[in-house]
């Protein structure tokens, strides 16, 4: 698919997540007793075999990654300029997509800053998986409902949408940074990454969404990344996991974090996955490209998603480093006055540095970005 929240510089964040990078859960949870005693393995077990496929619920995301506040007119979050009309179809030209891009970014990091919460719901138990997420703005909201094999991003404040056709599974449907994700989605992530570089160990025992739960907690052993910890309360009665902190080397504080503070475990109403756009709505239709057919179908399309520049990940565990390599329309992401405003000028590009992650746009439109030193990703993009 091609789409414009793929090319954020936050996407970036994504990609580092899998190579041990930083996202998490606020703190709303106090200590309770009387749970019986597990080891690290048991608690990993235990999440492993959470059968829990439905549930709703209110999640609180947290951040203080160190960033800059964003600059006013920037058009973060949904309160920018709304658009009229019904709804339309097609592309943008090369002014609008740059606009766009900027706009888009701006979003993306006015989620990475402060507190924002979202309703969740989630209903695994059709086939292909239900999903809805809610951002609670200030006067709007944005929503993320997939229904099927249907996709539609909204934003109320802005007055527009994207709708899409997919057949990925709810754990996998690109929703891009309006999407504040579960503690059961981070926690999938880090425990994906964990492996010989990394500590698991149990604390205390916590109270999280009025559930008691164990403390998991995952300590990077290398010296090199700016993850200290990832701490993962996990329910202790499902195995779901209800809150997840991550805590910059050297803290004591979490510097980002996304928390249950209500859980439902019922099945949502089949009636919340359905969606119509208002009145007044732009739309913007959205088509997943198919895999190459194969040698001499006449059907096949002459390009599918695989021929996309992918990726490139160096290093290993905690240390690793994603390169997204430069696109078309990279320029308009080097030439940005947003990026300009968020990053700081050195010898190749320019370099967005917070607590957990660093990111750094080289001059050729080349994006690196990790939880490791700006020196490294530095030295990435000379090599």
């Amino acid at each position: 698919m091609s789409t414009v929240w793929k090319r954020w510089i936050p996407a970036a964040v994504a990609g580092v997540v899998v190579a041990g990078a930083a996202v998490a859960v606020p703190l709303s949870a106090g200590a309770t007793a009387g749970l019986p005693g597990k080891s690290p393995q048991e608690v990993l077990a235990l999440v492993a075999g959470s059968s829990v496929t439905a549930f709703s619920g209110t999640v609180e995301q947290t951040s203080d990654l160190g960033l800059p506040t964003l600059p006013s007119g920037t058009g973060s979050g949904s309160g920018s300029a709304s658009h009229s009309g019904g709804a339309t179809s097609g592309g943008t030209s090369g002014s609008e997509g740059s606009a766009g891009t900027a706009a888009a970014a701006s979003s993306a990091l006015d989620l990475l800053t402060g507190t924002h919460t979202a309703r969740v719901y989630v209903d695994g138990t059709t086939g292909s998986g239900n999903l809805r997420v809610q951002v609670l703005d200030q006067l709007a909201e944005r929503d993320v409902i997939k229904q099927g094999d249907t996709l539609w991003l909204y934003d109320s404040g802005k007055q527009t949408a994207v709708h899409a056709t997919t057949s990925a599974t709810a754990d996998a449907v690109p929703t891009g940074p309006e999407q504040t994700a579960t503690p059961q989605q981070l926690a999938a992530k880090f425990l994906d990454a964990a492996s010989s570089t990394t500590d698991v160990s149990v604390g205390g025992d916590v109270t999280v969404a009025g559930r008691s739960a164990y403390d998991l907690v995952l300590t990077p052993q290398s010296g090199s990344t700016l993850v200290g910890a990832v701490s993962i309360a996990v329910d202790s009665a499902t195995g779901l996991p209800l809150r997840v902190e991550v805590t910059a080397a050297g803290a004591s504080d979490p510097a980002f974090s996304s928390s249950f503070t209500s859980l439902d475990l019922s099945t949502p109403p089949a009636d919340l996955f359905s969606f119509t756009p208002p009145a007044g709505t732009t739309v913007t239709e959205k088509t997943v490209e198919k895999p190459s057919a194969p040698s001499g179908d006449a059907t096949a399309p002459a390009h599918s998603a695989s021929d996309a520049a992918k990726p490139i990940v160096t290093g290993t565990g905690w240390s690793s480093i994603v390169e997204l390599p430069a696109g078309s329309d990279s320029s308009a992401l080097t030439s940005s006055p947003l990026l300009a405003q968020l990053t700081t000028p050195v010898s190749g590009g320019h370099l967005l540095s917070t607590t957990l992650l660093n990111v750094f746009v080289a001059d050729d439109g080349r994006v690196f970005a990790g939880s490791v030193s700006a020196e490294a990703l530095e030295a990435a993009a000379a090599q």
